[in-house]
């Protein structure tokens, strides 16, 4: 005979079965294409460039169903660049965007009136992206305090890009959140190297320039992330070149 004891057990193990939180299983990327652009003004014309968009460019941008991700300038004030995300469904929704974004009437005219003293834009630098599978949802928030920004792009060893993303998606994003930096976003890039891998550009916040720098050496110290190092560059670094700049967001930017 089955006792009282047992049956209450049995029962108890079948209703935790039931209500145990399901295993967390990794979002999906999204299929959104990403457009960095880096705007480059003539000389003395940088606070124009920001100022425009501010005032008119963004505006026109959601006119035309582009989405404002987010919007700011380099921490070295000597760096005079604008940099700025987009958003669109796809290429191709990119393309027509742009297109009629150039030929909107409003657009002509806030160029008539904002450059008639000459181009205040020298270059535009541009990277199309798509979201990699180890980004976590992208959220537009505006946190208070504004917080600073770094943009990481990191240039995969060759044949190394799946073990990159895999030691961030096993270690490194876990271990920046330890060390109090936030994830915004992951990507790879459309361009490719001669080995058909894509750049890996990430852009993590923190709440200031020196705290970020301080993070990121603890994170650096961290015998979790040592170990984590050495076991993936057992045959070598994973990358050959790591780029970063820190930023601050724009007063109209989405993200803060």
């Amino acid at each position: 005979m089955v006792s009282f004891y047992t049956l209450l057990t049995m029962s108890l193990l079948a209703f935790s079965s039931l209500t145990a939180a399901p295993a967390p299983t990794p979002a999906k990327p999204g299929t959104k294409l990403y457009e960095v652009r880096i705007y480059h003004p003539t000389p003395g014309n940088y606070a124009n460039i920001v100022d425009r968009f501010r005032q008119y460019t963004t505006k026109l941008f959601e006119k035309h169903g582009m989405e404002n991700i987010g919007y700011w300038t380099p921490t070295d004030t000597t760096d005079k660049r604008l940099i700025y995300i987009l958003a669109y469904p796809d290429r191709t929704a990119r393309d027509a965007s742009w297109k009629a974004f150039g030929s909107d009437p409003d657009w002509k005219a806030v160029v008539a009136k904002t450059e008639a003293n000459g181009k205040i834009v020298a270059k535009v630098d541009q990277i199309f992206m798509s979201e990699a599978d180890i980004s976590p949802a992208l959220k537009l928030k505006k946190a208070s305090p504004t917080r600073v920004f770094e943009m990481r792009t990191y240039f995969p060893a060759p044949g190394k890009l799946a073990d990159l993303l895999s030691r961030f998606r096993d270690h490194t994003i876990k271990l920046f959140s330890k060390h109090g930096m936030t994830n915004v976003a992951y990507w790879l890039t459309e361009d490719k190297d001669a080995d058909g891998q894509s750049k890996l550009v990430y852009i993590l916040a923190h709440p200031s320039e020196a705290e970020g720098k301080q993070h990121f050496d603890e994170f650096r110290k961290d015998s979790k992330w040592v170990k984590a190092k050495a076991d993936s560059e057992k045959n070598g670094s994973l990358t050959t070149k790591v780029e970063s700049v820190y930023m601050v967001p724009t007063d109209y930017s989405p993200i803060q």
